[in-house]
């Protein structure tokens, strides 16, 4: 197989050629990885993918023969995955964007790599990351600058950049990302992709370096809704080696999130439109963003649902900056991860920190760096969780006053920014509003969208927020917008 027949390939399209013999998971696996070669280590050179597994074509072959055999060996049989180099892979490189990991080796898989695994995936390789998930870019101390696939001049998004742009491009059938404040959105709001931030603790966080625990999660970034559904069935679920798991005995969902795609409908749902996370400027990065969502908005409503506009939060701004946790724990959920880990390369953040191994312009390592080594005797850290917690009762209550399925928003309120402009202090964090937050900080699950594509052809994610637990009714919320709207494009690298 070309790696140019690989096409927008789904895992319900795979799976049919393998039953028919039309594929192997052997030709797919090497059809990605020549991909990869093409297109990510030179062409293009979108830098999304910072190691490749070398297991893989063995495993490839392994799993052609069990379906010779006895059939799929579970329901991601062959599927090749990209993962964020923030999980742990047993024998894998894993750096954790840093270069002080550069060569560290986990003897141990993160809990969602072990599920992955078992329900029959190919895990094909790793993608890169800001250090630690330390920020919204798309560059790292170990694997460098990742670019925007459909404006290479342009950043991916963060912190799961690689996740963002090697789904985008192709490079691997499904991705994982990692949220921690919209690290998941934001690469899928810049890079035309579906991202589901889960509510907090739906999927392991085991095995995967920290940034602020309270609102850690791993999650899918996928082309289609279909492929986020199906990997979403595999990783959700109780694990005993996070305590934030036991979410799953509140969890009362009828039927798995595939049967929530099938026949999937808007005719009914309430979507409020939270206007005051539209950006207000007349900058053309933020108008350019606003038409957009404006237009998908319109689809919506015309897709059968009703629009309930405007809806407010009362005092969302202030909620926004109460609840903010970084500057409390970064250090002390690193520090205590370090610690765990069988032979690392540092004792602590202090280490990496005073060696200078981290990328100069990731502005989050200074956050990082100052932060107490245990915030518990703060009081400002119990009183910021409270906001938290009352944050997600005024979204709660906010939804159930105006009988909405979702609100929605856009992901970010400006277009991609140029990349290069990071690292000249052209812009900073600040230049670039996110409206991610929200969701993180209340503990909600929310899902990003392709919303469409700006004049200059840049893509816009709209956003999709729920009460806790609601994920399962956001994936049909969007499954029935895909079906409508159509909304992926994949970009012209070829």
């Amino acid at each position: 197989m070309d790696r140019s027949q690989l096409g927008e390939l789904t895992i319900e399209q795979f799976h049919a050629r393998l039953r028919t013999d039309e594929l192997t998971v052997d030709a797919v696996v090497r059809a990605y990885l020549d991909r990869i070669q093409a297109l990510d280590r030179s062409g293009p050179a979108l830098n999304a993918v910072v190691t490749t597994n070398d297991e893989a074509m063995g495993r490839a072959r392994r799993l052609d023969a069990a379906l010779a055999d006895e059939g799929f060996v579970g329901p991601l049989h062959g599927v090749p995955v990209l993962v964020k180099d923030q999980a742990m892979t047993a024998g894998l490189r894993t750096t954790f964007g840093s270069a002080a990991f550069a060569d560290y080796v986990p003897d141990t898989s993160a809990t969602i790599v072990d599920r992955l695994e078992s329900a029959g995936a190919v895990i094909l390789g790793k993608t890169n990351l800001p250090d630690f998930a330390a920020g919204f870019v798309g560059y790292s101390s170990a694997g460098g600058q990742t670019r925007n696939p459909y404006d290479r001049s342009r950043d991916s998004g963060g912190s799961s950049a690689g996740t963002g742009a090697g789904i985008a491009a192709n490079l691997g059938l499904v991705g994982i990302g990692e949220d921690t404040g919209g690290s998941i959105r934001v690469p899928a709001s810049f890079c035309n992709l579906f991202g589901l931030r889960v509510t907090t603790g739906l999927i392991s966080r085991a095995g995967m370096s920290p940034l602020v625990a309270e609102q850690d999660t791993p999650g899918p970034m996928c082309r289609t809704v279909d492929d986020l559904a199906r990997v979403l069935d595999v990783i959700v679920g109780f694990d005993p080696a996070d305590e934030a798991t036991a979410v799953h005995s509140e969890w009362t969902a009828d039927g798995s999130f595939v049967d929530a795609v099938d026949g999937a409908s808007l005719d009914g749902a309430r979507i409020g439109v939270l206007r005051e996370a539209f950006g207000d400027s007349d900058e053309t990065r933020v108008t350019a963003v606003n038409e957009t969502v404006e237009s998908a908005l319109v689809e919506i409503e015309a897709a059968g649902a009703t629009l309930v506009d405007p809806v407010e939060i009362d005092g969302l701004e202030q909620f926004i900056d109460d609840t903010s946790l970084y500057g409390l724990v970064a250090k002390r959920d690193l520090n205590a991860f370090f610690n765990e880990l069988s032979d690392p390369p540092v004792d602590a953040f202090e280490d990496i920190y005073e060696q200078g191994a981290y990328h100069e312009a990731l502005e989050h390592v200074q956050t990082i760096a100052d932060a107490p080594a245990d915030p518990t005797g703060d009081r400002e850290y119990w009183w910021r969780l409270a906001r938290q917690a009352a944050f997600r009762r005024r979204i709660e209550y906010t939804l159930v006053d105006h009988d909405l399925d979702a609100l929605a928003f856009p992901d970010v309120q400006v277009v991609p920014p140029v990349a290069d402009d990071y690292h000249t202090g052209e812009i900073t964090r600040a230049d670039v509003p996110t409206n991610t937050f929200i969701a993180s900080q209340s503990g909600c699950p929310a899902i990003s969208m392709p919303a469409g594509f700006t004049d200059e052809g840049l893509p816009v994610g709209i956003e999709l927020l729920g009460a806790p637990l609601a994920d399962r009714r956001l994936v049909e919320l969007a499954a029935a917008y895909e079906s409508a709207t159509e909304p992926r494009r994949s970009p012209a690298l070829e």
